[in-house]
């Protein structure tokens, strides 16, 4: 079983510290086994938190037995680092193991020198301070994660949701990572950057939404002709309505929506099954194979044929 360690100092910021907690803890394969455990360490038994104290179960050395390392944000990314964390964190690194963090995470991880000289990501409002006081960092405020092998980083909030499922796609495939999303009410993977939340801050569709059982019709329906009117109708508003609580519930349109649902489909089909690339821009609504190979290729980063060698 995969361990997961998440490190916990003075100042965490609970959103960040719970992320992981619930991402990873709650994720299933599909025969039902649980594919990590997920165990909260820190430099001393307690960790101020801000609203509450949290006692850590375990303590540092858990790093050196961990797979993947999770660094939360604190609260003042600028308050030094102890030195038995940097120690423990840069022999975790040597030794190979996944680390990533969450928000201003970044900034433990600049200040044990693990990312020198890499490209990085943190919350919008905190990058160019990570910049300034990292200035070996190449800080890129405009994406939601960057994956830069071992090492992986995170931007603001929900961003942390984001690169959780990007690591458990990365680790067990999409079916799997598009039912921890489920489990948590989001989209596998979100179009665009987190720029574009700079200046729209759009909160994401929650259980009990007006548009849940829209979105799950148009999961269930992805492999039809849906056209903007069909979906409208089938929700009872207008299409002008429609287009706007999709903005404001998934920060995408009813379409876009529409093609990166087909896109999760596409690629667990890619996953579980022999048919070809063409059959199965068909079976999951695209009219066109050229069409459903660029679409993939914009979503998923690669092409079908590459994404199945990779993931089958």
């Amino acid at each position: 079983m995969h361990t997961i360690a998440v490190l916990a100092l003075d100042g965490v910021i609970g959103f960040d510290l719970t992320t992981p907690l619930e991402v990873f803890g709650r994720t299933r394969l599909p025969d039902g086994r649980m594919p990590y455990r997920v165990r909260v360490c820190a430099p001393a038994p307690e960790v101020d938190a801000g609203a509450f104290t949290l006692r850590a179960p375990w303590g540092l050395d858990m790093l050196a037995e961990a797979d993947t390392i999770m660094v939360p944000g604190v609260a003042d990314p600028t308050a030094p680092v102890p030195a038995e964390v940097v120690d423990a964190l840069r022999r975790a690194a040597e030794a190979g193991t996944r680390i990533a963090s969450i928000c201003a995470g970044a900034f433990t991880l600049a200040a044990a020198g693990l990312l020198d000289g890499r490209r990085a990501t943190t919350h919008w409002v905190a990058a160019g301070l990570l910049a300034a006081r990292h200035p070996a960092v190449e800080v890129d405020p405009d994406v939601l994660y960057v994956d830069d092998g071992r090492l992986l980083t995170s931007a603001g909030a929900a961003a942390g949701l984001d690169l959780c499922l990007h690591m458990i796609r990365c680790d067990h495939g999409s079916a799997v990572a598009a039912d921890a999303a489920r489990l948590s009410v989001m989209a596998l993977e979100r179009e665009g950057g987190q720029a574009q939340f700079i200046v729209h801050e759009q909160p994401p569709a929650t259980r009990g939404s007006l548009l849940e059982p829209v979105l799950r019709w148009m999961e269930e329906n992805s492999g039809r002709d849906l056209t903007l009117d069909d979906i409208a109708a089938h929700a009872g508003m207008s299409t002008r309505t429609l287009n706007r609580r999709f903005r404001e519930q998934t920060g995408t349109t009813p379409l876009q929506w529409l093609h990166r649902a087909r896109i999760r489909q596409a690629q667990y089909l890619l996953e579980t099954t022999t048919h070809p690339v063409d059959r199965i821009a068909s079976q999951v609504g695209f009219g066109s194979p050229t069409a459903f190979r660029d679409r993939f290729r914009r979503v998923a980063g690669t092409s079908p044929g590459a994404y199945r060698r990779a993931f089958r």
